[in-house]
């Protein structure tokens, strides 16, 4: 079994509720960080403040700092990273609401995707976190 780490920000926990909604899951997945501040990405994930400031906390290179550092803490196998804004408010001019990263980190890969959802706050996160599951999907299964 490859075992598997999360650091979830817009999703708040809802891919690691999925996970552990499967019988023996204990046995892959390690666990998750829920960092929704930028405080917490900082403490939590060691994501570095002048990338935080420079790119957002929702910018792929934050999201693959937080799947590369979820992924050392945990000595696991592979990681997952997400950001996004799920709405209703947060968007801006260059960041629309729904805008979504995840990323994967393995000894082997390293991706990072781009989602924009149309839904609402719940529709987003829920679309991001199947989404999440769908890249590990790929990963284990390439």
């Amino acid at each position: 079994h490859k075992t598997l780490a999360l650091a979830e920000s817009c999703t708040g926990g809802l891919i690691a509720s999925f996970l552990t909604d499967v019988p023996g899951s204990s046995e892959y997945f390690l666990g998750s960080v829920v960092a929704y501040a930028y405080e917490a990405k900082e403490r939590l994930l060691n994501v570095p403040n002048d990338l935080l400031l420079e790119h957002g906390a929702v910018s792929e290179p934050v999201t693959r700092v937080i799947a590369q550092n979820a992924r050392a803490q945990f000595g696991a196998d592979v990681a997952i990273g997400i950001t996004g804004i799920m709405g209703p408010g947060g968007a801006t001019a260059t960041k629309p609401l729904g805008l979504t990263y995840i990323a994967l980190s393995a000894p082997d890969a390293f991706w990072c995707r781009k989602f924009i959802w149309n839904g609402n706050r719940l529709e987003n996160k829920y679309a991001s976190a199947i989404a999440a599951l769908e890249i590990l999907h790929e990963y284990l299964n390439r």
